[in-house]
């Protein structure tokens, strides 16, 4: 009778060990494809042959975003895949510390954001405004601000005279930018009759405003 109950343990514990391999090494190579699209677009920016150029970009380079949760998905995976695989107590016990890490982080962040969250707005109203600025410095923002803006249909962080941030958009006597006085195509409202999509649609577009 014992013996049939320790069987039945045992199984219930590989199945239990097995998922959790399972999903880790999951997990483990959804890491290395993150981390390893971040090296390649830094590759593609020449950031790894001249890494002083990091700092350089005066906006929110998107391929942080891409390391840093590539980061901690790998070492996560790592620990959990090793950790079940070979019943090491030490590394399942920091991957099941490092996630109550995160989630006491991500509970603290949004306490914090609903306590403070005249200063957080500030703050969010302030990097966007220096992505705004920084709009044509990297390939990789501006897809992101141009995605962000198609996706909420919206137009800078206020509306569409934020634009006026940025060198290349600006309405003064001085810019002498094709794009003066305009906005992005992403601010553009799109015609779904239509297949190509017009890079041009902003041009003027705040001039004409101004003058009507």
């Amino acid at each position: 009778m014992m013996s049939g109950k320790h069987f039945k343990a045992h199984e219930v514990s590989c199945c239990i060990k097995y998922f959790i391999f399972g999903f880790n090494i999951i997990f483990w190579f959804l890491g290395v494809a993150f981390l390893a699209i971040g090296l390649w677009a830094w590759s593609e920016k020449g950031v790894l042959s001249n890494i002083s150029s990091i700092t350089d970009l005066g906006g929110f380079d998107p391929v942080w975003l891409f390391l840093v949760v590539g980061g901690v998905m790998f070492i996560l995976g790592f620990a959990g895949c090793i950790g079940a695989l070979r019943e090491n107590s030490f590394l399942l016990k920091f991957f099941s510390v490092f996630l109550g890490i995160i989630f006491f982080l991500e509970l603290t962040a949004g306490v914090l954001a609903f306590v403070f969250k005249d200063w957080i707005k500030d703050q969010l109203n302030f990097f966007i405004n220096n992505n705004i600025r920084a709009y044509r410095d990297d390939i990789d923002l501006q897809n992101l601000i141009d995605f962000t803006q198609e996706y909420w249909e919206c137009c800078g962080a206020f509306g569409a005279d934020d634009w006026n941030l940025n060198i290349y958009f600006n309405c003064t006597d001085s810019n002498p930018s094709r794009e003066k006085c305009g906005v992005p195509f992403s601010c553009c409202t799109k015609d779904p009759a239509e297949d190509v999509i017009n890079t041009q649609c902003g041009y003027d577009i705040r001039a004409k405003t101004v003058s009507g």
